[in-house]
């Protein structure tokens, strides 16, 4: 019988009435059904299997839908609504691939420009494309929420007092009929009139930008008093201002730059309220208060005087918030989305959209399903697969834990349990190089380092994460005797690889660009996205019968191309338009034709799929979203033979990854304008060398409080926030102020801030993705949440100890003479060997350490005292340093010792004295279990991970 969530394992190893699971042999129940990770239905699954069967795709997106708080849209709002998205992907697909020049030059046709844009110009289309999208996507009010609901009372209340044909009931009726039709959508299935009046605005606010740039300049000079007023830039139309004018509202008059620009952060604010909740936009919109109005806090005040600033107009502050790439809403945050999220976001969604994300999902099955607790250390390595592709950790949770969360709960986990690995391993995935999370692109700009650098810098730590959870499964499964899958119950590892290895590739190809080819971020992105849509082109149109002519066709065009390159110096097509440049030599001609060979692969494949519009792909297996669309498109254009087409749906994958993609950074773009107000308010205020000054006063000179200050601060901001907002605040304000009170590297106190924001994501109370976890689990969400984070603890511990040993983070040196380490950094045995490698295997022993606190079991139950021992140990492997400060700091204070002595030696020491600890307490528990003085699960199979 399949245990229910309430039916589970006693969460204390100590509690003796737990009954092992001595029946599962070999980890399979010859009784259960058979189970299968695809999402299917397996033919022995009862109708019965309640709380334990698998979420179907739909109901996984309709629950990350109903987090999202997003609507579901049909008929023309849908069309329109996806054909603004795919806009917006090309878009910024031309910007990663051709810059801002918008011009190009086109067979039989020549060359066609339609002009350069500036770097404010594009910041403001990207942002008005989101501001768009965001308005269509999620709804104004739902009218559920408690002002709306309190609002609703007042026609009720009206109607019982006065009676329902009261003139004034039926007035507060109408109005109310009016403000519903206006702006509430309950069901969250139509576009309201007010977000069409918004849409425009926002259109507007871009259409300026780009029309009026000569105007802008002058702007910068002169303010914004100085643009043409509003009744004089609508010329004839201006009469509705002057209108609007006589009833008492000054509009004729004002500036219109100034108009749009305070507009334009109103819309920033209220997209921000709809896609990330009411408390962020609060926070936000008290930055422009504090900007306006925080002179009136005087320099004499005890304590918060420091946060005095001068005093400042609208004019100028509009200014700075909007008119500016420096600062603002169009500041450094909404570039790096322009340059590096957006592509990155849209790498992912190709790639998920390609089938990648199921492919990963059984491809961890079949590395790890049979072992010990197989389902939940699945589950880790589908998580880690996924992470690279979303980046996000809701939408992780919630897209593999539909399939993991039923199988680990079937194997024996608990309830809270399964959701709180889900959750856990989920949340990694901003911190997983190569495509980390958007905060890890930001730090490209605030630091000023190269993106290869972060990624060879986060990898240890991210790879002591996975690691640290994986080996608390191992143990969870070792004490509760919970098996693996059968290996009927899961696909062959070698045929798995052998029909989809390409979806390797463009992760392999990402790295190759970032660390060998050492090309920006967006060019490394952009040709990987190029290599997805040729890699899926040749398997949509591969068969047996094809491949010979598309290989074939393939080869012939490249040679071509190079001999093209060798003889005119461009390519085929600028050839036979009478193009010619400087013949280049072999190798740069091969170099130039393998370039292009993404886009003859494409052409190819397509030439063939439309001579052959039925022909079989047997190794094309799209996401179910894909072929969902397809059948939706074809059914529009009733042709619905279209949808078992390989051309069809090959565009039609391209267009829902385009799609896909839009929507997917709409948050992550509106999320980064806003957040770019709070860092333009502490540049243009002054404020940041002053609140500078209050944290180093407040920590008192201890870079342990600052440190806990700082990962305090990212956790509870974290709680209600994205961690790309979380990571761009609290550098703007704590940022500087690690940096200057310590010689902690730049990138190791980014990452630092970076990881407790993504620990926000599984502490309790505001926990999201162990409450998306749970929701699949159907278990207690509180339970769930404070179960993924002791998971995670390793997390919360990692980053003191990387922030106070680089090493750990392949970084020699300190403050800013950090650098990542070279080949004669590894050849200087001297300082690798006790400064990298003993700290690196400290860190990885010690995360055993920490497993062995957390679950209460290592060879067989570890004692609350046996407990407090580990977790010492643990600390003394991981960051003795950490332990060392405090001492010192609390010494200090009481007078007692001085100044900490930061030395290799004693760091080593350290460490040695936790690894004798931790190797006294592991042979007593091993020997103890041997000699079955404690307990072990009874028919409990030797460990074989």
């Amino acid at each position: 019988m399949n245990r229910t969530h309430d039916e589970g394992q006693s969460d204390d190893p100590d509690d003796q009435t737990a009954v092992p699971r001595s029946a599962r042999e070999g980890g399979h129940d010859d009784t259960a059904a058979p189970i299968r990770t695809d999402g299917g239905a397996s033919p022995g699954d009862r109708e019965d299997a309640g709380t334990d069967e698998e979420i179907s795709e739909e109901e996984a997106q309709e629950m990350l839908e109903g987090i999202d708080r997003k609507r579901t849209l049909s008929g023309w709002a849908a069309i329109i609504t996806s054909l603004i998205a795919i806009s917006f992907s090309v878009f910024q697909s031309w910007l990663a691939a051709r810059g801002f020049d918008f011009s190009a030059t086109l067979p039989f046709v020549g060359e066609v420009s339609l002009g350069a844009l500036q770097l404010l110009q594009v910041n403001a289309v990207h942002v008005a494309f989101a501001l768009i999208l965001a308005f269509i996507l999620f709804p104004p009010t739902t009218g559920h929420g408690t002002f709306a609901t309190r609002l609703g009372r007042i026609v009720p209340t009206l109607a019982s007092r006065l009676g329902e044909g009261h003139p004034v009931t039926r007035v507060a009726s109408g109005l109310r009929r009016f403000v519903r039709w206006l702006a509430v959508d309950p069901e969250r299935e139509r576009v309201t009139p007010l977000d069409v009046f918004f849409i425009i605005i926002a259109a507007a606010t871009a259409a300026y930008m780009v029309m009026e740039w000569k105007e802008i300049q002058q702007l910068r000079v002169f303010g914004l008093e100085a643009g043409r007023t509003v009744a004089e830039y609508f010329g004839p139309l201006g009469i509705v201002a002057e209108a609007i004018s006589a009833v008492g509202i000054p509009l004729a008059d004002v500036s219109y730059p100034f108009f749009l620009g305070a507009v334009g952060v109103l819309l920033v604010l209220e997209a921000t309220r709809r896609s990330l909740g009411f408390y962020l936009a609060l926070i936000v919109a008290s930055f422009i208060v504090y900007a306006r109005w925080g002179f009136l806090i005087s320099p004499d005040m005890p304590l918060i005087g420091v946060l005095s600033i001068p005093e400042g107009t609208w004019a100028n502050i509009v200014q700075n918030l909007w008119y500016n790439t420096e600062n603002g809403v169009f500041g450094i945050p909404v570039t790096v989305s322009v340059q590096f999220i957006y592509i990155f976001i849209l790498f992912g969604a190709f790639l998920e959209m390609s089938g990648a994300g199921q492919w990963f999902i059984d491809l961890a099955y079949a590395a790890t399903g049979t072992r010990k607790g197989g389902p939940a250390k699945a589950s880790i390595l589908a998580s880690g697969f996924m992470g690279t592709i979303s980046g996000s950790s809701i939408a992780n949770t919630v897209t593999t834990g539909a399939f993991t969360i039923p199988l680990m709960k079937r194997s024996g986990y608990r309830s809270e349990f399964a959701g709180a690995v889900e959750a856990s391993a989920s949340s990694g995935g901003q911190i997983l190089p190569p495509v980390m999370g958007a905060a890890a692109f930001l730090m490209i700009e605030f630091i000023g380092v190269p993106f290869s650098d972060i990624i060879i810098a986060a990898s240890i730590p991210a790879v002591v994460f996975f690691f640290g959870v994986w080996v608390m499964v191992h143990l969870e499964a070792t004490r509760a005797n919970i098996g693996g899958l059968d290996r009927s119950e899961v696909v062959n590892l070698r045929s798995h690889l052998t029909r989809g290895w390409f979806y390797l590739i463009p992760l392999v190809l990402l790295l190759y660009y970032l660390l060998v080819e050492r090309l920006t971020v967006a060019r490394s992105a952009w040709f990987t996205l190029i290599a997805i849509m040729a890699l899926l082109s040749v398997v949509a149109a591969y068969n047996e019968r094809n491949r010979v002519p598309l290989l074939g066709s393939i080869v012939t065009i490249f040679v071509a191309q190079v001999a093209a390159y060798l003889t005119t110096g461009v390519g085929v097509i600028d050839a036979v338009m009478g193009g010619s440049g400087e013949a280049l030599g072999i190798t740069d001609a091969a170099f130039a034709a393998a370039g292009d060979l993404g886009i003859i692969t494409i052409f190819v494949s397509l030439v063939i799929m439309l001579v052959r519009p039925g022909l079989d792909s047997p190794l094309l297996e799209l996401d179910e979203a894909v072929d969902e669309a397809t059948e939706n498109v074809s059914g529009m254009l009733s042709r619905p033979s279209l949808a078992d087409t390989s051309a069809f749906r090959y565009v039609t994958f391209i267009g829902k990854s385009m799609d896909s993609g839009a929507r997917t950074s709409t948050e992550v773009v509106i999320a980064v304008a806003a957040a770019g107000i709070i860092p333009g308010v502490v540049s243009a205020t002054g404020l940041g060398p002053n609140l500078t000054a209050l944290i180093k006063a407040v920590a008192g000179g201890s870079i342990v409080l600052l440190l806990l200050f700082t990962a305090i601060a990212s956790i509870i901001l974290g709680m209600g926030m994205p961690t790309t907002v979380t990571y761009i605040i609290l550098v703007s304000l704590l940022g500087p102020a690690i940096a200057q009170a310590s010689d902690i590297p730049l990138i190791a106190a980014h990452l630092f801030i970076l990881y407790f924001g993504v620990i926000a994501d599984i502490t309790p109370p505001v926990a999201v993705a162990a409450y998306a976890a749970s929701g699949i689990a159907r278990s207690n969400p509180f339970r769930t949440g404070t179960k993924a984070f002791s998971l995670s603890l390793n997390k919360a511990v990692v980053p003191f100890a990387f922030a106070l040993t680089p090493g750990i983070l392949l970084l020699r040196g300190r403050g800013e003479e950090a650098a990542v380490v070279t080949g004669a950094d590894i050849a200087d045995i001297g300082y690798f060997l006790p400064e990298v490698i003993i700290p690196v295997a400290g860190v990885f022993i010690g995360v055993i350490a920490l497993g062995a606190t957390v679950i209460g079991y290592l060879y067989s139950r570890v004692t609350r005292m046996e407990r407090g021992l580990f977790a010492a140990s643990a600390f003394l492997l991981m960051a003795p340093m950490l332990l060392l400060n405090a001492v010192f700091d609390l010494g200090g204070a009481l007078g007692l010792v001085g100044n900490v002595p930061a030395t290799v030696t004693v760091d080593l020491a350290m460490r040695a004295a936790g690894g004798l600890l931790f190797g006294a307490l592991a042979l007593k528990n091993r020997r103890e279990a041997e000699q079955g003085k404690r307990e072990a699960p009874s028919g409990s199979p030797e460990p074989t991970d």
